[in-house]
């Protein structure tokens, strides 16, 4: 997510940022960038943290942004940075594979921040927000099924799955059945439409957010596949982080946020032992945890960028303990398949 803090512009590569990401100071602290290093910016996004992090030290930066518009505005900081930065379209549960194509069989830190950006936000044909008008897409990558897909072929029940577990609306079912009822009558093509079908159901109350923003939130999360996207970043972090590496997340969406807590508590303590059979020990944690609570945004911040109110930051350090086998798959609410409902378009 973007933010707007201009307070450390001098110190990025090639003078002012155009962009300053939410928690930044925080993210780089955490992080440590120094001299050597290789770093990821898992969400390039308009190039915030990466330009904090080549500005930090002389460290080497490997950017990766499923968004193509992202990876192309990107070119100036590549040309700025003089030989320290790579970028890549690809999904940051990718992370292994980019980090081994370009040479490192090791990173020493990784961020990763969470959700649509303020660039995508604001376009609309991106179809991310109802405030501009435009086609029901919400890609991140502009490949797969798009929102559209979904609200025209999956079923009343599925619906109502996807806008309950990933908008945490409580009318879901209202929402579902209206939007079934509709689509029946004509496609449901822009973001407008289902911002007022959904606006018929659930009623707003003044200084509330918008009736449709659960609906939005949880279409674009199931489309993008957020959450399993991010279970497969913190299995490849805690494979690819040498010892002493560091991982800065900053979310913004409940969920995201208890994955992110439950990975690092589950990867921060040695398994279960019997008090029957002590002698038995379990794996070392494989990450030593460096935020007890998750850091928020100050009043000054929240203020000058209001989509940082519900940011929350989380940070680790790698042990020098093996990789666990177990992946984090666990942590995911049961959804319907994505690639079903697309096969049924």
């Amino acid at each position: 997510m973007a933010g707007d803090d201009k307070a450390d512009d001098k110190a990025f590569v090639g003078g002012p940022a155009r962009h300053v990401p939410v928690l930044a100071r925080a993210a780089l602290e955490y992080l440590q960038p120094r001299d050597g290093g290789v770093y990821v910016d898992g969400t390039f996004g308009a190039g915030g943290y990466t330009a904090a992090i080549l500005a930090a030290a002389q460290t080497q930066v490997i950017g990766i942004d499923r968004d193509r518009d992202a990876i192309a505005s990107g070119a100036g900081l590549v040309e700025q940075a003089a030989g320290r930065l790579s970028l890549i379209e690809a999904r940051f549960s990718e992370l292994e594979q980019v980090v081994r194509k370009f040479g490192h069989a090791e990173i020493d830190g990784l961020v990763l921040d969470l959700g649509v950006s303020s660039m995508q936000l604001d376009q609309a044909a991106r179809g991310f927000s109802f405030r501009f008008d435009g086609p029901l897409d919400m890609r991140m990558g502009g490949a797969g099924p798009s929102a559209a897909d979904v609200v025209a072929h999956a079923s009343e029940r599925d619906l109502a799955d996807i806008i309950f577990t990933l908008g945490e609306e409580r009318h879901s079912r209202a929402v579902a059945r209206a939007i079934v009822a509709a689509r029946q009558r004509a496609p449901i093509a822009t973001t407008a439409a289902l911002a007022s079908i959904v606006a018929r159901v659930v009623r707003g109350k003044p200084g509330a957010i918008h009736p449709a923003t659960r609906t939005f939130q949880a279409l674009r999360l199931f489309v993008n596949e957020e959450l399993a996207e991010l279970a497969a970043a913190l299995d490849a972090a805690e494979r690819m982080l040498k010892p002493g590496g560091r991982l800065v997340v900053v979310s913004f969406h409940s969920l995201e946020d208890r994955i992110v807590k439950t990975f690092l508590t589950e990867r921060g303590r040695s398994a279960a032992v019997s008090r029957h059979r002590p002698e038995v020990t379990g794996p070392a944690p494989t990450f030593l945890p460096l935020t007890k609570r998750p850091v928020v945004p100050d009043a000054a911040e929240t203020s000058q960028n209001p989509r940082a109110r519900s940011a929350k930051l989380r940070a680790a350090e790698r042990s020098g303990a093996p990789a666990r086998t177990e992946g984090a798959t666990h942590l995911l609410p049961r959804l319907p398949s994505l690639a079903a409902i697309a096969g049924g378009a």
